[in-house]
């Protein structure tokens, strides 16, 4: 492990290597990137407490920043580490300027020192792909004429950070006359508290920028410009079209090659911390896993080819669209053993009623088809009253597909509702359409494996340019929200079994509070040790709040059985946390 963590520090220290400015500097201290992440008081105190204040300082910094390396999973089933860097060296060879990590144009010698692979044990099928930053840009401004401009919305900026351009969706302002063509400085709106303690950015979409002090969020964007690009379309065609490409960012503070539709079914763009969770679990062939929160299926697809796709990988979550994305991630990578079910992981125990018998059929699933499901709630429901319920819902949607072909025009309303979807993305009710088996649960010590991938607050995920949101009371109820679903899975897996907890989040309550409430609670728990083990230590204590509630954390012994990745050391991954728990007899 001395050997894998010596290549992790070679790696993973590009940012004194490849982030040297670029010889034009901007003298401008305004046109540059250098947030600084917000937090809610009372959450930083705690964040301060558990870390320490110097220690909390560089998480938050790091935060604000992409991870300086591209992570690929290759997918061995379809082919070789050796194969794919050999293509991927030459898509970036043929890609352009704006893939290259400094910004010119690639050769033979440079893909070579652009590629690597793994040295760590068992990941010999991981490459990393250098990127760099942050640069320099020189908007070439002058105090009397400022740069033409675009504001994007927050996500956006996320997005672009780390590789993705500006799409219509995402631009919230814009100089007056840019027309396609023109150069514009990008720079990023984020949400500001507002008067009635909530938060948001206060601009109107469609917002024209003169240059001025006067302009939206003027003195708020110091700092705050993630590059440069030329416009697509015109500032009339950004706002009039609801999708497209408005910017092509050809010049980066952050540079990391893009692999968007790259080798599809050869190769998965993951983070590091999540392909180490897929081997802590450490699934083997023929053996029955559940995936409790999926999608969007990174972690399921590799545990279905650690188990060179013979056995069974059960991979459920509760969003329609979510277990579509898994299923098209499946096919994509041609693997054979996973099988998806829309289930909320609350309910994944299977009910039974007072004579012992399931509530589910004998797969415990109810197949149901197309975008407008029925809905069946959690009690028995008769096979009469299903036909019946099945029935009406025909018959509502013929009278649905009448009525529309009556309409003879589109009302502004209509219009108005398409592009709200467009922008934000389907509704909880605007299924794909896609065919999806609703499952009614599992039984109880069902599986040798289980992987709780835990929806969590997400505070290690990064590039992050917004965290105000988050108070100590929201904190908490993750945590309760998570145990609740770890008792779930404590029921599903088999004496004998394994589970494995994750979470992307620095919040101590989502990660060390849960295995003291999993080892307290669950006395035929025991931690087990992981491999590869290249993360940190856990927390060591507890903390007391000053409302006199007491966050119990690991006891000495412990923090070497779990993995904590944290975003400001030199793996420079995101925040991440992985605990593996073995079960003993539940007797």
């Amino acid at each position: 492990m001395k050997k894998a963590r010596a290549f992790l520090k070679t790696l993973f220290n590009l940012r004194n290597t490849t982030s040297t400015p670029s010889a034009k500097m901007d003298s401008s201290e305004r046109y540059c990137y250098n947030p600084v992440l917000h937090w809610n008081p009372q959450v930083e105190d705690y964040f301060v407490k558990a870390y320490g204040a110097e220690h909390f300082t560089r998480i938050s910094k790091a935060l604000t920043r992409p991870s300086c390396y591209s992570c690929i999973r290759v997918n061995t089933l379809k082919t070789t580490s050796d194969a794919v860097s050999e293509k991927l060296e030459k898509i970036l060879q043929n890609s352009g300027p704006e893939n290259a990590a400094d910004g010119t144009n690639l050769t033979k010698m440079d893909t070579d020192g652009l590629i690597s692979k793994s040295q760590i044990p068992g990941l010999d099928y991981v490459l990393f792909v250098k990127g760099s930053g942050p640069h320099v840009i020189n908007h070439g401004c002058a105090p009397d004429k400022p740069p033409k401009e675009i504001i994007v919305s927050r996500k956006c900026a996320e997005a672009v950070l780390r590789g993705a351009q500006v799409y219509v969706p995402g631009v919230m302002a814009c100089s007056a006359h840019v027309e396609k063509g023109d150069v514009v400085a990008v720079s990023v709106a984020v949400e500001q508290a507002g008067l009635n303690g909530g938060w948001s950015i206060g601009m109107t979409r469609g917002t024209v920028l003169q240059g001025s002090p006067t302009d939206p969020y003027y003195v708020e964007r110091d700092g705050l410009y993630i590059g440069e690009g030329k416009t697509m379309m015109s500032r009339a065609g950004i706002f009039r079209v609801s999708e497209g490409l408005a910017v092509d960012m050809n010049n980066r503070v952050f540079k990391l090659p893009s692999f968007h539709d790259v080798l599809e079914g050869e190769i998965f763009l993951q983070n590091l911390p999540s392909i180490v969770t897929a081997h802590a679990l450490d699934p083997q062939k023929g053996e029955r896993v559940l995936d409790m929160c999926a999608a969007p299926g990174g972690k399921t697809t590799a545990i279905a080819i650690l188990m060179k796709d013979e056995g069974e990988v059960i991979a459920v979550d509760r969003s329609h669209n979510k277990v579509l994305d898994i299923q098209k991630l499946a096919t994509e990578m041609g693997l054979n053993c996973i099988t998806t079910y829309k289930l909320d992981a609350l309910k994944a125990v299977c009910r039974r009623n007072e004579n012992n018998i399931s509530l589910g059929n004998s797969n415990g699933v109810v197949t149901i088809q197309g975008s407008e499901s029925l809905r069946f709630n959690d009690e028995n429901i008769s096979s009469g009253d299903a036909e019946r319920l099945k029935a009406d819902a025909t018959c509502t949607e013929k009278v649905r597909n009448e009525k529309a072909n009556e309409r003879t025009y589109v009302s502004k309303a209509d219009i108005r509702k398409y592009m709200r979807r467009m922008k934000n993305g389907p509704g909880r009710n605007q299924c794909l359409g896609g065919r999806v088996d609703n499952s009614k649960g599992f039984d109880p010590n069902s599986f040798d494996r289980v992987l709780l991938d835990a929806p969590c607050s997400a505070l290690g995920l990064r590039p992050r340019l917004f965290a105000g949101e988050e108070t100590i009371e929201s904190l908490r109820n993750h945590g309760k929200y998570q145990r609740r679903m770890f008792d779930q899975a404590v029921q599903l897996v088999r004496p004998g079994g394994v589970i494995v907890y994750s979470t992307c989040t620095i919040n101590p309550g989502e990660n060390e509070a849960l295995v003291r409430y999993a080892l307290d609670t669950y006395k035929f728990l025991s931690l087990a040790s992981q491999n590869p083990r290249i993360g940190g230590p856990g927390l060591v204590g507890r903390c007391e709040f000053p409302d006199g509630y007491i966050e119990e954390w690991l006891r000495p012994g412990e923090e070497e059985l779990v993995q904590r990745f944290d975003p400001s050391a030199p793996l420079d991954t995101i925040g991440f946390f992985i605990a593996k728990f073995t079960v003993g007899s539940k007797d």
